[in-house]
């Protein structure tokens, strides 16, 4: 069944292939996404290292003059797909973006990618991304934590790629959607409207995006006047990790001048993630910027700890006695938010199914870290999953069915990088 399975993820790969960028699935999601393709990427790497890079380097083709790489890239109008680019409203070159950004991983994989391959090529296309990632990761450290706490802020769900976790809920009961037009939605043409966020949540993100629109997503006026800015753990880990990862490539590829800076991002950010840490369920979880409100529950954000390089004992230890409780609660890991919390659900979008993508970030970490056992778990649960129920967009931790969308890219991706069977053939032979 693996080697069925390796070829079937090749092929989902290939036929989301649009010509250099890679969409997530064809109808729900028929454009270029920031992480998708990043994790795109690493699947890519593992047949095609030059079509891996042309990934990346594609989806730098969207950035920001002010450094952000964009959460969606509209290379061409599909109306199958809500907010399209006139919702959006951005006068981004040479084509429509959305306003924001996503989990910066990128970094993290153009290291992967560069030490892959000892070939000069590899080296150049690194050397020419450099700077690119510095300019996206200065963004994050100014437009996205302007007072310097350490942590990053977004100002909308969809920016923390975790679009409907419950614990945007308590921040979002604080935007007044009185002035949100009639909309149509396309998601849930595609796919069962119980997998996907409520209607009461998605005029939420509309009255937050017209905002966005409203200042002309200038990103200091927009964290000035979004209702949601919340700290969010996961991000803040996805960067802190991309930052060491950008250090080394800073000291391999020649950019010994950027060091400092990078290292002055990393120390703030290990210290930044005190705040985030909530000592009554101890687990690091989000925090409300407007009000203070700390998330209650534990989310798959937490067991990316050790992919951050956290390691003191006092959060680690905690941390893996919630990873064994709900180990005990479902039969498959990780699931993205806590089954014993009152806003979880099984198989609705990041308030509980699992995904892929986060399994593999979290398995690396605490492979890293000497977690192996509870590392293998979590990857012998995806091989699981997947032969169970395919490439799915994410899967109930309960009865592994999947959801969301099918033939899913990133899914495809991860089981060729990291979960397929294959790969423990191969390191024997």
């Amino acid at each position: 069944m693996g080697a069925d399975l390796d070829a079937l993820a090749h092929t989902i790969l290939k036929d989301n292939d649009l010509g250099g960028y890679t969409i997530p699935t064809k109808g729900l999601y028929p454009y270029q996404w920031n992480w998708d393709s990043v994790f795109v990427a690493i699947g890519f790497a593992t047949f095609d290292l030059n079509r891996a890079w042309q990934e990346i380097e594609n989806l730098f083709e969207g950035q920001w003059d002010d450094g952000m790489v964009p959460h969606i890239l509209f290379r061409k109008n599909d109306p199958s797909y809500f907010p399209g680019p006139s919702v959006w409203g951005t006068k981004s070159e040479p084509f429509p973006t959305s306003g924001h950004s996503q989990p910066p991983v990128a970094a993290t994989a153009v290291r992967d990618l560069f030490e892959q391959s000892s070939a000069p090529e590899n080296a150049d296309r690194a050397k020419a991304l450099f700077p690119k990632l510095m300019a996206w990761h200065r963004w994050w450290a100014t437009c996205r934590d302007p007072k310097g706490h350490g942590t990053v802020a977004i100002v909308h769900p969809w920016e923390s790629g975790r679009d409907n976790l419950p614990d945007w809920d308590e921040p979002l009961s604080n935007v007044d959607t009185t002035g949100v037009p009639e909309y149509t939605r396309k998601d849930t043409s595609h796919v069962d409207p119980d997998m996907r966020p409520l209607k009461k949540d998605y005029d939420r993100y509309m009255a937050i995006l017209a905002i966005g629109k409203a200042c002309g997503w200038d990103a200091a006026e927009v964290v000035e006047k979004t209702p949601f800015l919340v700290a969010d753990p996961a991000i803040t880990m996805i960067l802190l990790r991309a930052n060491r990862d950008l250090l080394v490539l800073a000291d391999k590829l020649g950019f010994q001048n950027d060091k400092a800076e990078i290292e002055g991002w990393i120390a703030k950010q290990e210290r930044g993630m005190d705040s985030l840490w909530n000592p009554e369920i101890k687990a690091y979880v989000t925090r409300n910027l407007r009000t203070d409100v700390l998330g209650t529950g534990v989310s798959s954000a937490s067991f990316l700890a050790s992919y951050a390089g956290l390691s003191d004992p006092k959060v680690i230890e905690p941390l893996n006695a919630h990873f064994d409780r709900i180990a005990g609660k479902v039969d498959f890991m990780l699931p993205s938010y806590d089954p014993d919390h009152a806003g979880f659900e099984h198989k609705r979008y990041w308030r509980g199914p699992i995904w892929a993508v986060v399994n593999y970030l979290a398995a690396r970490g605490m492979t890293e870290a000497g977690e192996v056992a509870r590392a293998e778990k979590i990857r012998q649960d995806t091989v699981r999953l997947v032969e169970r129920s395919g490439f799915a967009e994410y899967f109930s931790p309960v009865d592994g069915s999947g959801a969301g969308g099918n033939s899913f890219s990133w899914t495809a991706a991860v089981w060729l990088a990291w979960a397929t069977p294959s790969l423990a053939v191969n390191k024997a032979a």
